[in-house]
């Protein structure tokens, strides 16, 4: 399909992990209308091939390669195949993550904290590392990665990912100061409360729910995910050119307060 958008990211790649639903199909949606091409991993095929094709309809230009993002291998491919579509990788948004059963830290389980840390942790390190190399290859690049707002404090019944949060936020400081020469940016967005489906499926299952959250944000309502996409692609463009290492919290005033 040709290019029916001529925006600021005319000709542009970015790479979105998690790009099936919620923040990472917004933020895709938002980079294409500035024509930008995209590349949606996931590990929802459905959901996946779902977004590129809302994205091809408005004009857009995308394309889907299912992803485990824990998984080295398939990192690779995916890095491989953005590359081998478009010849290029101008941006990534390490946006996959899962959150967790909501439980006190010692009702956890193994299984639980390895899941949380194998795609929050360990899946944006792998997703840097390549995406790294191939920046290197073409002179540079920038990177996003999803952190939140509970990985700069911390967040009862959700632990141990508040900790997998906490450490994409240290990744993101010692990988920006180590590629700075090659020209790499890298950042985080601490998102707050954003209404995704993922949220909803949390409000849905706990009666009152939604009032508690609402009362712990000062400006009084949710978050959408297009607003954590905007945040990304100012991240990303030639405006924040003296941005890295740096961490950028979007909560309506949460977390302000000490």
């Amino acid at each position: 399909m040709g290019e029916k958008f001529m925006g600021k990211m005319q000709g542009k790649v970015i790479l979105i992990t998690g790009g099936s639903s919620g923040i990472g199909r917004e933020t895709a949606k938002v980079f294409a209308k500035e024509g930008a091409k995209i590349v949606i991993a996931s590990r929802g095929e459905g959901k996946g091939r779902d977004t590129v094709e809302e994205i091809q309809a408005i004009g857009g230009n995308a394309f889907f390669v299912k992803t485990d993002v824990s998984q080295e291998d398939q990192v690779n491919n995916l890095i491989n195949r953005a590359v081998s579509e478009y010849g290029r990788l101008d941006f990534a948004f390490n946006n996959a993550g899962v959150e967790g059963r909501g439980a006190r830290l010692a009702q956890e389980t193994m299984d639980i904290w390895d899941n949380i840390m194998d795609i929050n942790l360990k899946g944006v390190w792998l997703c840097m590392k390549y995406e790294i190399l191939q920046m290197r290859k073409q002179g540079g690049g920038v990177i996003v990665n999803n952190s939140s707002s509970s990985g700069l404090g911390g967040a009862p019944r959700l632990t141990i990912y508040s900790a997998s949060k906490h450490g994409v936020i240290g990744l993101t400081k010692g990988a920006a100061l180590e590629y700075i020469a090659d020209n790499i940016r890298i950042n985080a967005i601490c998102p707050g409360i954003i209404k995704t489906p993922m949220h909803d499926e949390r409000l849905s299952t706990t009666p009152g729910l939604e009032d508690i959250m609402l009362s712990m944000v000062p400006m009084r309502r949710f978050g959408k995910p297009e607003d954590v996409a905007a945040a990304v692609m100012w991240m990303c463009s030639d405006e924040a050119s003296y941005l890295t290492g740096t961490t950028i919290l979007l909560g309506g005033g949460q977390g302000v307060s000490i």
